[in-house]
């Protein structure tokens, strides 16, 4: 078996040089920029809507068991902003602005903001399990469609993927499935 791979360190150099203004963006890229920094900006979306729901859920929540879900609720809302602020830095590096445009937020997002009843922590449960489920599965589908195109990006969303199973794993046990 032969080994075909060459470096031509020179020609990237060169290339390097030429097109110091892209930043980390270079000709190998492989993605059309502007649909990651889209994809991203909607990951964003889905992440502060999370974070919403989940910081109003740990508030309003009342009953028996609140003070364990809320303290579920506000460790997992804190993570969500954690991974909208990654996202963010993210499309940034990328040369792209980040969206946190409160009026676009819910139609770009993944996911619903839900307002059970305040009494009622079995259906806030279930409305951030189903949510978690949809993130799970479409940061799952982002990752596949990312590839080896865009490495680092697909670090990132795998790393918050990895988060969000947390979270479903955290609400199935409080939920006692």
């Amino acid at each position: 078996m032969s080994d075909s791979f060459v470096l031509d360190v020179t020609r990237i150099r060169e290339e390097a040089q030429r097109k110091m203004e892209a930043g980390p963006v270079t000709d190998s890229y492989g993605l059309d920029k502007d649909r990651v920094l889209a994809v991203l900006n909607d990951v964003i979306a889905t992440e502060v809507v999370c974070w919403l729901r989940y910081t109003r859920h740990a508030i309003s929540a009342i009953g028996i068991d609140r003070a364990q879900v809320s303290a579920e609720f506000t460790e997992h809302a804190a993570a969500e902003m954690q991974h909208a602020i990654r996202a963010a830095e993210r499309v940034s590096q990328l040369g792209g602005d980040p969206d946190f445009d409160p009026g676009t937020l819910a139609e770009r997002a993944h996911t619903d903001y839900t307002t059970p009843s305040s009494d009622d922590l079995k259906a806030m449960l279930e409305s951030n399990l189903l949510a978690e489920r949809i993130v799970i599965s479409t940061y799952q589908e982002i990752i596949r469609w990312l590839g080896d195109h865009d490495p680092t990006t697909r670090r990132l969303m795998e790393s918050i993927l990895e988060e969000e199973e947390e979270h479903a794993d955290d609400i199935v046990d409080l939920l006692g499935a």
